[in-house]
């Protein structure tokens, strides 16, 4: 049932992101609305000329503690709280000289942008955990048919609008409006949680509740017959994808974020110039160099078919010359910290491209904050820490073999691994020049994966480094690695049958790393 806007007689506002709301606040007393306020919120508006009751002078109470203690009296969550058409409510609230507030305008104290800064401290972190708001906002939503609550300043006008008309507020849209603000005490909540924990060196906690917000509603999933939708973490140091700005092209479809995170994963790995190119969730091309340009020609001639119409990565912006390379192919999405007026103009003629700029995705430090993966599966979550351990470093891995790898081949070893890391299981990655030869992903066996990579090099794969995500279980692996010509392998290590794999590789003159680490990728 519609309950008149004309029974919006008395609004409580307090928020601390202002956006709107002087003008709002303006209107609603041009419409005969009551304002009560707090603190620097009744300041800002008397400052704009709008006539503001005080919330101590409601109360007969002062704020206390500093303003920690404000709305929480039994005159304000009285007047939220009780019910219109209740008549004991009525009568209670006549006795106890409590009036109705009818809408509440709420924002929290920013507390996710406060803890977002490194040099917060804890106890500034607790200071800006909000209470009196939340407690005001959740009363407004539970008590919803009586009460219009407003956490979000692009839903003002709406009300706005039917408040000036006269116009029924409906039932559904008070609905909906409540269902929004618990969303967002949820989220707010969720935020105090995890930094809480993350304070507490807590890995796993007892109950774990990400926070998102939809960013955008997918044309469809996966495949046509299926929904999807993208939503944008509410974490503001879990940067990428999705804090990344679209500068040009049609909308992101759910296999292009896909492709985008996983590209952007892999390219971040590298402080040199790098490309890295993407197609169905597997690098099927990467390269470091001296330029961009170079990078990109060498990462699109690893494998010039499936190049074709994938997603591309680069930690450099994207100038002019390497633009027109680009060009030349039908590319999906290109994500890179920035383009230069050149590069847009090149690439801006390209009806099907999608550009993203994602400066704050390269801009993390040695102190840069922990995400942690999730996926889900029927009937729960998995969540564990990223996969973000380096190679060891030349004078702490094991040497199985007589061969040793010269420097050149320690760097190609070195480019292999981290390139592994990023492709599906099992997997084998060969590489001359810090350039990959050949990818085998995602195959069942081991020695296939290999036997695909060489079927996969679009040059030749003689004298290149092969590196392994895990252990090769026979030595069968190692016969298939010679016939392709490879140099040297870098691998795990630690199956029961490494001696008869150390022998194969010293019988081909290979050379065998072991890092002792494994990086299953599924």
């Amino acid at each position: 049932m519609a309950q008149s806007s004309q029974e919006i007689r008395r609004a409580l506002i307090s928020v601390s992101d202002k956006t709107g709301i002087d003008g709002f606040a303006k209107r609603l007393s041009a419409a005969g609305v009551e304002i009560l306020s707090t603190g620097g919120t009744a300041a800002a508006l008397r400052t704009a000329g709008v006539t503001v009751t005080d919330v101590s002078s409601v109360t007969n109470f002062p704020e206390i503690l500093g303003g920690r203690v404000k709305t929480l009296h039994p005159k304000i969550h009285g007047g939220i709280l009780g019910k219109k058409k209740d008549p004991g409510h009525q009568a209670e609230m006549k006795t106890h000289g409590i009036t109705p507030i009818d809408l509440v305008c709420i924002n929290l104290y920013p507390f996710e942008k406060t803890v977002a800064k490194a040099q917060t401290t804890l106890d500034e972190a607790c200071e800006q955990i909000d209470i009196g708001g939340p407690a005001m906002v959740r009363a407004s939503a539970k008590n919803f048919q009586d009460v219009v609550i407003l956490v979000d300043p692009a839903d003002y006008e709406r009300i706005l609008s039917l408040i000036e008309s006269k116009s029924p507020i409906s039932r559904e849209l008070r609905q909906e409006l409540a269902a929004k603000a618990f969303r967002m005490t949820s989220a707010y909540d969720a935020a105090i949680t995890a930094y809480l924990s993350g304070e507490a060196k807590e890995d796993f906690p007892a109950i774990f509740r990400p926070a998102f917000t939809l960013a955008q509603t997918l044309r469809y999933g996966e495949n046509p017959h299926q929904k999807g939708a993208f939503y944008r973490s509410s974490d503001p140091a879990d940067r990428g994808v999705g804090t990344a700005v679209k500068r040009w092209g049609k909308e992101l479809s759910y296999n292009n974020v896909l492709d985008a995170h996983s590209a952007l994963a892999l390219v971040k790995e590298f402080s040199g110039p790098a490309t890295v190119i993407v197609k169905h969730n597997n690098p099927c091309g990467a390269a470091t160099g001296d330029s961009l340009l170079d990078t990109y020609c060498k990462a699109r001639d690893t494998d010039p078919v499936s190049s074709f119409g994938g997603v591309v990565a680069m930690n450099r912006p994207v100038d002019g010359e390497t633009a027109r390379e680009m060009a030349k192919i039908f590319l999906e999405v290109v994500i890179a910290p920035g383009f230069s007026p050149e590069a847009l103009e090149v690439l801006t003629k390209k009806k099907d491209i999608r550009l993203l700029e994602a400066p704050d995705a390269f801009a993390g430090g040695a102190g840069e904050k922990e995400i942690l993966e999730l996926r889900s599966v029927s009937g729960g979550l998995l969540v564990q820490t990223p996969d973000r351990i380096v190679m060891p470093t030349r004078d702490k891995i094991s040497l199985a073999t007589k061969r040793v790898p010269t420097d050149s081949e320690w760097e190609d070893a070195l480019f292999a691994f981290t390139v592994g890391k990023h492709v599906r299981s099992n997997s084998i990655i060969l590489v001359k020049d810090r350039v990959t030869v050949g990818i085998g992903a995602g195959q069942m066996s081991r020695v296939d994966s290999v036997r695909l990579s060489g079927m996969k090099a679009n040059r030749t794969t003689q004298g290149t480094v092969l590196a392994s995500d895990a252990f090769f279980p026979f030595r069968d692996g190692i016969d298939e690695a010679a016939k392709l010509g490879v140099a040297g392998i870098v691998q795990p290590g630690g199956s029961i049958r490494d001696k008869e794999v150390f022998e194969a590789a010293d019988e081909y003159g290979m050379f065998m790393i072991l890092t002792g680490v494994r990086h299953f990728k599924h």
